[in-house]
């Protein structure tokens, strides 16, 4: 059985001016693999130093995560989304690009698709970032911890606007994201459940998500991650090279 869920209110995530600040929320439910959605307007003007976050986590040292982070802009300059992924604790996976629109004008949809071969981040259905299960290589992939849904707003002026040299300008605040029409449909798992998650998830082709029809990433979004790459992608750690002293695992073909 999997749930699914469509909801139409609004939640409105603000904070004023402080040093250290936020605010946030959490599903009570955990999910394994499936779909996650929702719809985010991001802090208009002068967003430099804040973040706001969209992202799945499971729980403890070891957790895995996958993250949508919004990098606050000074005003006139773009917003930077970073995706990243923590897998047994482990990050240091960041791509950043820019986005095609505005998204402090309007909703757009931000989304994780995941099942067991795959992980797509998706803005408005288009793929803009694909981490592939490579475990035949060694490589660790994120399929046994469930994770819960989780949104944010924080100030990150240590590093979240050009490297941290512009500063949150408090005189802005209050500072307010907005989030609505969340869409999941995936594989729920209550907080006392008892059920071993890889069993009652992981079974091949019984939920869509594991179909043969969406086991491969299709030719048309294929084309689509290759137009952002192409045109929007500002930074991969993958080519990092003063980062990293060798490439990482994934990265390789």
């Amino acid at each position: 059985m999997h749930f699914t869920l469509k909801g139409n209110f609004i939640f409105l995530c603000n904070f004023f001016n402080v040093r250290i600040s936020g605010c946030g929320f959490e599903s009570r439910k955990k999910y394994l693999f499936g779909k996650a959605s929702a719809q985010i307007k991001l802090v208009q003007g002068d967003s430099a130093g804040t973040v706001t976050a969209y992202y799945m986590s499971s729980e403890g040292s070891n957790h895995d995560e996958l993250d949508f982070e919004f990098l606050g802009n000074a005003s006139g300059e773009p917003y930077i989304v970073q995706t990243n992924l923590y897998i047994n604790g482990t990050g240091n996976r960041e791509q950043r690009h820019y986005l095609w629109f505005d998204p402090t004008l309007d909703f757009h949809t931000y989304s994780f698709f995941w099942n067991r071969r795959s992980i797509l981040f998706l803005v408005d259905d288009i793929p803009i970032r694909e981490f592939e299960n490579k475990e035949k290589k060694g490589i660790p992939y994120p399929k046994t911890q469930v994770m819960g849904i989780h949104g944010s707003l924080w100030n990150a002026d240590d590093w979240a606007t050009q490297g941290g040299r512009v500063k949150t300008n408090w005189s802005n605040a209050p500072f307010v994201v907005k989030f609505q029409s969340f869409e999941i449909d995936a594989c729920e798992l209550l907080p006392d459940e008892k059920d071993d998650p890889v069993v009652k998830c992981g079974k091949s082709g019984q939920f869509w998500w594991d179909k043969p029809v969406v086991k491969q990433v299709n030719k048309q979004r294929r084309t689509q991650l290759k137009w952002v790459r192409d045109n929007f992608l500002v930074y991969d750690y993958c080519q990092d090279i003063e980062r990293f002293s060798e490439v990482p695992k994934e990265c390789k073909k």
